[in-house]
């Protein structure tokens, strides 16, 4: 059995069949179908039903095309183990980031690991939750900021910091320069701008207003950060966000609440099991680094 075959396999299984998998590998349709039977004749099994219009695993198929996904993620760590370098004067870092992580520390963290290791070539990804995982399961990542709470049993998450979430309004709120911290009731006077409900921020934005018994007026939901603040900085209505995002260079102002605030745990993920990169094991020395600092500075 060789690689090819494990890459043709695949190649029929995400395509939906031998035409257009031929396609993408390059080969003719007959050459395709040749090596599938060759591997189904090497296995002592069908792997594909061809009954149907639509070409679909057998039961044993489905076993096996899961298990050299597998494989075939593992030989690609393997070779990147052959290229790493440990003295970081060269390499890759494949980074990724929720977007609300994005919105702040994107910028810190990537100016300290540039000045340390200006030879690593970076490449940032803003990824939702779910597509981080998929992300650092499939081997198409290195490494993620992104929160605590993760679904993936492949996937190793490290505790980085609490982030902390804030009541933010821009310079057109009249509560602007508020002085005082605001009570449950005010709260929930005012209009709301948020993101959607897909976002994991919403959710514990939401569990917060559940828990405070505040049903919020929202005027506006988005599914951009960035559009977000826009709208926060032009408008009179407020948002619920990570306090660092709240500073004078966006012109924003966070609001004092009597309620605590709501929180949730921040963690670098990466896959279990998995060879990691000097270039990703010093992002992450880094990252937690800067947070034990933080931590001990206050």
């Amino acid at each position: 059995m060789l690689l090819r075959h494990l890459r043709y396999l695949l190649a029929v299984a995400d395509n939906g069949g031998f035409t257009r998998a031929a396609e993408v590998l390059h080969v003719s349709q007959p050459t395709l179908s040749q090596q599938i039977r060759q591997l189904e004749d090497m296995l002592g099994v069908v792997l594909f039903d061809r009954t149907s219009r639509t070409v679909t695993p057998t039961d044993a198929g489905q076993a096996y095309i899961e298990c050299a996904r597998r494989v075939l993620v593992e030989l690609a760590a393997g070779k990147r183990a052959l290229h790493d370098v440990k003295d970081l004067s060269r390499g890759t870092l494949r980074l990724a980031m929720t977007p609300t992580f994005m919105a702040y520390l994107v910028g810190p963290i990537v100016r300290d690991y540039a000045g340390r290791y200006p030879n690593i070539h970076l490449e940032i990804f803003e990824l939702s939750m779910g597509d981080i995982e998929m992300g650092l399961a499939d081997d198409s990542l290195d490494i993620a900021i992104a929160f605590d709470e993760v679904r993936n049993a492949d996937i190793e998450s490290i505790p980085a910091f609490v982030e902390t979430l804030g009541l933010m309004v821009g310079r057109d709120h009249p509560l602007y320069d508020h002085p005082t911290a605001l009570t449950t009731e005010e709260v929930a006077q005012l209009d709301f701008a948020l993101l959607t409900p897909d976002f994991v921020t919403r959710t514990c934005i939401d569990e917060y207003f559940s828990k405070a018994r505040i049903t919020p007026k929202i005027v506006v939901e988005v599914n951009s950060v960035n559009t977000l603040l826009e709208i926060i900085r032009h408008t009179g209505v407020a948002t619920i966000l990570p306090e660092p995002i709240a500073t004078q260079d966006r012109a924003l102002s966070k609001l004092a609440m009597q309620d605590k605030a709501p929180q949730r745990g921040a963690a670098l993920l990466r896959r279990k099991n998995n060879y990691h990169s000097a270039a990703s094991t010093a992002f992450m020395d880094l990252v937690l680094g800067k947070m034990t600092l933080q931590d001990n500075s206050i």
